[in-house]
């Protein structure tokens, strides 16, 4: 019933989004965050696999991973308002989505300082871009956006990967989906 609900809810969201680009409705600068994680294909696929990793961990990581993305992401966006743009941006989001896909592939379950480490590594670079791409848009509004965005895909990530079965097949079908991610990220690193 929640992931029904939770699937819903980000369709419905989906199709709203075209009557948020009107003008007077909401700020620009909210949509446009909104949109920029779900229009990168690495954004997307990293945010996605953020997801699906947190939901084959236990106890406290299923959480504390997509928050401290999250908290790190904002961070990034952050440190770009400052005027610290992180070097190697592009590849380090790249690298994302190779470690995460890998991550999914290897069905790997790391201690959960070095989980949250790792998500938090790769999200200050994630935050970064954001910055980067936010143009005239207000930092407040914008983050919102970017992180209403990312949590939503964190959730479907999560979703799929809760709903996916526990069977010799399901972990099977998940891993071909992480090794496809992390080929992704490979082309992203060597393009």
């Amino acid at each position: 019933m929640k992931i029904r609900f939770a699937i819903t809810a980000a369709a419905l969201i989906g199709a709203s989004s075209a009557a948020l680009a009107h003008p007077g409705h909401h700020p620009a600068s909210f949509f446009t965050g909104f949109t920029h994680p779900l229009g990168g294909f690495d954004h997307l696929l990293a945010m996605l696999a953020v997801g699906v990793y947190a939901a084959r961990q236990r106890d406290a990581s299923r959480w504390m991973l997509p928050a401290g993305f999250m908290l790190a992401m904002l961070i990034g966006a952050v440190m770009g308002a400052a005027g610290a743009e992180l070097p190697g941006m592009e590849a380090g989001i790249a690298a994302s989505v190779l470690v995460f896909g890998l991550l999914i592939a290897l069905a790997a379950r790391l201690p959960l300082a070095a989980g949250v480490s790792l998500m938090t590594a790769f999200a200050l670079f994630h935050g970064n871009a954001h910055h980067a791409e936010m143009g005239e848009a207000t930092l407040m509004a914008y983050a919102v956006g970017f992180l209403l965005a990312t949590a939503l895909l964190h959730a479907a990530g999560y979703a799929i990967a809760r709903w996916m079965p526990e069977t010799p097949l399901g972990r099977a079908v998940q891993r071909a989906a992480g090794t496809l991610v992390a080929g992704a990220g490979a082309l992203m690193l060597a393009a």
